[in-house]
């Protein structure tokens, strides 16, 4: 029997018990893949994360993201609380922590900025690490029958249901109000009709919901699913959000500018989470997008493998 030493954090937020929590192992050396997938099925989390040498000495770590049944390549929650647990440390791997951290992860080289209060480190801002892709336009009886909603309900006046991913593929869904949010109720078997025709290699048709402020458009409230990855709803999900606001720039009629937007998320399940992103768009195409919050410390401890 082995022992290893983790870190739970609660991300998106400042307050503890609110937020998106995550448990990360700040050294994963000696878990093996088998014990990764069961261990981070054992927490229930969305997600978790394990952190390894990097393969390159030049950069900080290696970030696996484990979900209750699959690793995946690149996430948003993960990379913001692991760097908040980073920069608790005055070293990783023998290499002095500084306010800029390079994480290798399946998706590409993650970039990481820790934001610091008065000193204190107390969040942190990630570069997706790839160019915004979109993918099919879901039918829009489908994607309404998935959440139990009417196609009424849902806007399509920006867009159709389509897939967008600047890591990993969400679909993105524009409901017409707040209402409409809030009535949202999975459908499994209808998620797993849609994943037969539409899901990505990386993921089962995770659904981001959203609604815009009317009077603030850089305001959105948004909820995620995922039925079938053991996540029934996600308070704050940091990769769709800037896959969403890199196609809502990217459909925006200004062919250049900065894009600030501010995802309210986990409203509904009573932890509320704020996620900044920022998306700098050339020539009508996104070329970057950054994806910024706080995170809470919760809890430490040793699990048994």
């Amino acid at each position: 029997m082995r022992k290893a030493e983790f870190v739970t954090v609660d991300v998106f937020t400042q307050e503890r018990f609110t937020g998106n929590p995550l448990a990360v192992f700040p050294d994963a050396r000696g878990i093996s893949d088998a014990a990764m997938q069961k261990i981070a099925a054992e927490f229930g989390y969305s997600e978790i994360t394990f952190v390894l040498p990097p393969e390159n000495p030049a950069h900080h770590a290696q970030v696996r993201i484990f979900t209750p049944v699959a690793e995946v390549p690149f996430a948003g929650h993960p990379n913001v609380g692991t760097a908040y647990v980073i920069g608790q440390m005055a070293e990783i791997f023998g290499k002095s922590v500084d306010d800029r951290l390079i994480f290798e992860e399946k998706a590409g080289l993650v970039e990481v900025l820790l934001q610091r209060h008065e000193g204190r480190v107390t969040g942190a801002a990630i570069r997706a690490p790839r160019a915004l892709e979109l993918g099919p336009v879901i039918p829009l009886e489908l994607a309404a029958a998935c959440v139990s909603l009417d196609p009424a309900q849902i806007r399509t006046t920006g867009h159709m249901p389509c897939t967008a991913s600047v890591g990993l593929a969400f679909v993105m869904v524009e409901l017409a109000d707040l209402a409409a949010l809030a009535a949202a109720r999975t459908d499994i078997a209808l998620f797993r009709q849609a994943r037969d025709g539409y899901a990505t290699p990386e993921n089962d048709f995770p659904m981001f919901l959203y609604v815009r402020d009317t009077a603030d458009p850089s305001k959105l409230r948004a909820r995620m699913f995922a039925p079938l990855d053991n996540v029934a709803e996600d308070p704050a999900t940091g990769s769709a959000s800037g896959a969403l606001s890199a196609l809502l720039a990217r459909l925006d009629p200004r062919r250049d500018g900065v894009f600030d937007m501010t995802i309210e998320q986990g409203v509904e399940m009573g932890r509320r989470s704020l996620i900044h992103v920022r998306v700098e768009k050339q020539a009508s195409e996104p070329v970057s997008v950054t994806i910024a919050g706080a995170s809470a410390p919760v809890m430490q401890g040793s699990i048994l493998y």
